[in-house]
Order: C-alpha cells, then sequence, then structure tokens
C-alpha cells in the first residue's frame, strides 16, 4: 500500500474588486456635495448587484451623506426665503 497523499494546498482566493465608482461617491459625500454623490450612489449599486463587485457599504455611506447635504442645503435655503419674506428683504 502506498503512502497517503497529503492534501494539495488551496488556492488563494483574489480579494473582490471595490466599484470605483463607490469610492468616487464617498469622497465626493465627504467633500459635501449634493446631487453627485446621489446620482454616483445610485450608478455604484446598480453596477454593484450587477458584477459582484465590493464597495456597498462605501456606495451607502457616500448616499446618505449625499442626501443628509440636500436636506440641509434646502433647510439653509428654506430659512433664507422664510427671513426675506419676514423682514421684507433687503432695504
Amino acid at each position: 500500500m502506498s503512502a497517503p497523499q497529503p492534501y494539495p494546498y488551496p488556492y488563494p482566493v483574489a480579494p473582490r474588486r471595490t466599484n470605483p465608482l463607490a469610492v468616487v461617491t464617498l469622497v465626493l459625500g465627504l467633500c459635501g456635495f449634493a446631487v453627485l454623490p446621489v446620482v454616483t450612489g445610485h450608478v455604484a449599486l446598480a453596477q454593484i448587484r450587477r458584477t459582484g463587485d465590493g464597495g456597498t457599504a462605501l456606495a451607502v455611506v457616500g448616499l446618505v451623506l449625499g442626501y443628509l447635504a440636500a436636506a440641509a442645503y434646502a433647510l439653509v435655503l428654506l430659512l433664507v426665503v422664510a427671513g426675506f419674506v419676514v423682514w421684507g428683504g433687503a432695504s
């Protein structure tokens, strides 16, 4: 009888590629942009679902930051308009 064969070494698993658009979304969200991270975030999530890339968390965080920035800009605009209405504008 022959000696038992050792188990072969497992092949190293390549790490999943991070979607570049997800990284762009996060950076734009951190920079305070509102519309750009929302658009790129939704496109990145669609690409991630289609290709299986990594970076879902990056895209989601960038999307949340983009939506928060849009809400903040809308609130500031609303307060400025309300201020002009209440105080009668600049005179």
